[in-house]
């Protein structure tokens, strides 16, 4: 291996490790950053209908709270992005987690509508910290054939937040506090994951290597060894070879994301999030109120919202299977693409009389398993787009990006038109069906390819991207 990139030969030796309770202990930890994320960012929902009577929200300050906490993502998104890969994983991470639960904890305390919007504002800076973070740790941490595991584990945990929401939701529906009450979770999180992280979580060895800490990134690795039970040999400098400078190369510039040889795959991952995203915003956000104005009661809204999400957590766990058969683009196409029947349903279930509920949950559990599980996929996907020296910045900029659309201009600019079936979920199905065939027609299949994909045993490559960005 004298041949080898000293990053690839640390990347094998992570590979290595046989799967281990340690491992199982940090997608747990990761699993329930996942959760609070996903409570946090789909509070939007509940509190468009719990909070609107109690401060007295106008149809104006609706629109800007459907879309306060989402705009303040992508804010959060780029500055993370800005410094993702010049700070650590972890501190990235961490950074979120406090940000978002402190300033969930404050929506107990509000007393107008302008202190919640504002509240919402700051708590999506947090948000665009956190809601990213995990994956680049997970995708240079976890072995290679594991990753799915990772992935279909963080989007369980989602799932869980996001039909647990609208549950509880349901069920505080006609309370004065109660959008109140349904804040406090997310908010006393605060307590809890910033110390499990800090306790679990190790840092990222590879970007320890990218920044000349050869040492600290060995005894990382030796650790995770150590934790994982000692079952293979420690790795030693001397394995990494003589081409240590390589990995001590200055980190490239942000506009390498952009550069020959590397835009190609910045764009189809962006791309293919923001579709999958814009159907989750649409429906994470918009589908209670949705359909309160189509017709149906608070309770069968919320009801619906709730079995929408709760099929996405045997959905993301199916999709997990098909990532490794099918390959990631496959997968996706068929993830997104598959959800067009559900839709249709949903669409016209007002047209179906004394079928019309029976119609709308064969509609809301087709939805569910299919688009709204494809986050299994699509996140590692984007992920897998950038080697080391990009994969922080690219992937937090990539879902940042990808939001300005999925998360505030869509909501925002459907918001008044939600009301008519059609034209809502005749939306959601446009994109579905546009994001189904970006990876298949533009992407290369990244199964089992991290470490080359983007170059990383390609030292030429990324010095073409480097070079190009200069």
């Amino acid at each position: 291996m004298s041949d080898m990139p000293a990053i690839a030969v640390l990347g094998r030796k992570l590979d290595s490790i046989p799967f281990s309770p340690y491992h199982i202990a940090v997608i747990l930890v990761l699993g329930l950053v996942g959760f609070t994320d996903g409570y946090d960012l789909a509070l939007t929902g509940s509190l468009l209908v719990l909070a609107k009577g109690p401060l007295h929200i106008t149809p104006e300050q609706i629109r800007w709270l459907t879309i306060a906490a989402t705009m303040f993502v992508v804010v959060g998104g780029f500055i993370s992005a800005a410094i993702s890969d010049h700070v650590s994983r972890k501190t990235i991470i961490q950074i979120g987690v406090v940000g978002m639960t402190f300033f969930t904890l404050m929506i107990p305390f509000v007393q107008t509508a302008e202190q919640l919007i504002v509240v919402r504002l700051l708590t999506g800076i947090g948000l665009g910290f956190a809601i990213t973070a995990p994956f680049p740790v997970a995708a240079e941490l976890m072995p290679a054939q594991h990753r799915r595991t990772y992935g279909a584990i963080y989007e369980i945990c989602l799932a869980s937040a996001f039909a647990l929401l609208p549950l509880v939701a349901g069920f505080l529906a006609g309370s004065e506090n109660g959008f109140r009450w349904i804040a406090l979770p997310g908010g006393l999180a605060l307590f809890v994951v910033p110390i499990l992280v800090h306790l679990v979580i190790p840092q990222s060895a590879r970007w320890q290597l990218r920044h000349g800490n050869t040492e600290e990134a060995v005894e990382t690795v030796n650790q995770f060894i150590r934790r994982c039970g000692d079952k293979v040999p420690y790795l030693t400098v001397a394995e990494l070879g003589s081409n240590l400078a390589e990995a001590r190369a200055q980190l490239p510039s942000f506009s390498a994301l952009f550069a020959r040889g590397q835009f190609r795959w910045t764009a189809v991952g962006i791309v293919t999030a923001m579709c999958a995203g814009t159907c989750y915003y649409l429906s994470a956000i918009l589908l209670p109120k949705a359909l309160i104005e189509q017709g149906s009661a608070v309770t069968m809204s919320f009801g619906i919202t709730t079995i929408v999400f709760l099929s996405t957590i045997p959905g993301k766990a199916f999709n997990a299977l098909l990532m490794e058969r099918w390959g990631r683009r496959w997968a996706i196409a068929y993830s997104l693409s598959g959800a067009l029947p559900g839709l249709i349903l949903m669409a016209t279930a007002h047209l179906g009389g004394d079928y019309a509920g029976l119609m709308m949950i064969a509609g809301a559990v087709i939805l569910g398993f299919t688009a709204l599980s494809s986050f299994t996929i699509v996140r590692v996907y984007l992920s897998e787009q950038f080697p080391t020296a990009l994969r922080g910045r690219g992937n937090v900029f990539g879902e940042a990006f990808g939001r300005i659309f999925a998360g505030v201009l869509a909501p925002f600019l459907m918001e008044p038109h939600i009301g008519d079936p059609f034209i809502f979920f005749g939306t959601i199905t446009i994109v579905v069906l546009f994001g189904a065939f970006i990876p298949v027609l533009f992407g290369k299949e990244t199964v089992g390819q991290l470490e080359t994909i983007a170059g990383e045993t390609a030292p030429a490559r990324l010095a073409l991207v480097e070079a190009a960005a200069e």
